[in-house]
């Protein structure tokens, strides 16, 4: 089975893109949907695609600006060491059987296959040392089950200097697997109910998102026992958690104290440093507004207010 062209992308306005986008579950979406994304949980990208926040902007973001900039000589460069000729595709494709399936892809490669171009800073090496991160391999298998291509190539330029390239053809089992997960996905968002929470700090954003203000309800759980029990492993987890901190507390201390004056010390599994930074000047705004009030005063602004979470234990 063949995608479906669903419209073209020539000369789209990014607005109308977005909206093309927000209709179904995109390849960049692909790993938030099933909960491999490290920079979005399944909550955050329900948000987005019921329509109740708006995806953020990335244009201005300098490794996005980098990348659409860089994107045509690294497919350039691609053809040149491999061989192998390239063509964008300026389309929405959309999955013949599953229509929430779409994808936009970089280039498409002659005699049959895809080609998915990054570009990652030297600190981000390390994630690529044996093959292509997780999140962007769901990425490219999003892509495969789309169009029906059996395998793909990720062109990733490190550092602006090193260009490497990967193969990926993922069976059959890997490409149902995953279809299946997003069918799920997509059922929370057709039936408006949100998926389970995941414990990241995306997640924490889009709870806060979802649930802004609060009231002077207090709601009383008293004799639901799974509520109990939750609440209970929630205490416990706290007390695990501190007991871990003060652990780690004393540990750092102690190898604080090996290293004394030194600028840090070296073992055989690391290193840790202790270093002094450089003095630094701020803004005395107590001094200043005890002083000279009247300076300040044009300048506050009203934050808005935002829920804080505590936990009481006992009566």
């Amino acid at each position: 089975m063949s995608a479906l062209r669903l419209v073209s992308t020539r000369d789209m306005p990014r607005e109308e893109w977005l909206q093309w986008r927000r209709q179904g579950i995109g390849s960049s979406d692909a790993a938030a949907a099933v909960g491999l994304s490290p920079y979005q949980s399944p909550l955050a990208l329900w948000l987005e695609k019921t329509g109740q926040v708006e995806p953020e902007d990335l244009s201005s973001k300098e490794a996005v600006y980098w990348g659409t900039l860089l994107e045509p000589l690294i497919a350039q460069a691609y053809s040149e060491r491999t061989g192998k000729k390239v063509r964008r595709v300026q389309a929405v494709l959309q999955h013949p059987q599953y229509p929430f399936m779409l994808a936009n892809l970089d280039r498409q490669i002659e005699g049959g296959g895809i080609l998915e171009i990054k570009t990652a800073g030297l600190r981000s090496e390390k994630l690529w040392a044996e093959s292509v991160p997780l999140h962007y391999q769901m990425q490219v298998f999003h892509q495969l089950a789309v169009t029906g291509k059996a395998w793909a190539e990720v062109a990733v330029l490190l550092g602006g200097q090193e260009l490497r390239i990967y193969r990926l053809e993922p069976t059959q089992e890997q490409l149902k697997t995953l279809v299946t997960q997003e069918q799920a996905f997509w059922q929370h968002v057709e039936g408006n109910t949100p998926p389970e929470v995941d414990g990241s700090e995306s997640c924490n954003r889009a709870l806060a998102a979802l649930y802004p203000q609060s009231s002077s309800i207090l709601v009383d759980y008293q004799d639901r026992e799974d509520m109990n029990r939750l609440f209970g492993k929630l205490l416990r987890a706290r007390k695990t958690a501190k007991a871990a901190e003060q652990t780690e507390s004393l540990l750092e201390q102690r190898v604080k104290e090996a290293i004394g004056t030194a600028e840090g010390a070296i073992f055989a599994t690391g290193k840790a440093l202790w270093k002094s930074t450089q003095p630094r000047k701020f803004l005395d705004t107590t001094a200043l507004q005890q002083h000279h009030p009247e300076l300040l005063a044009p300048y506050w602004v009203e934050k808005p207010g935002s829920r804080r979470f505590t936990v009481q234990e006992g009566e």
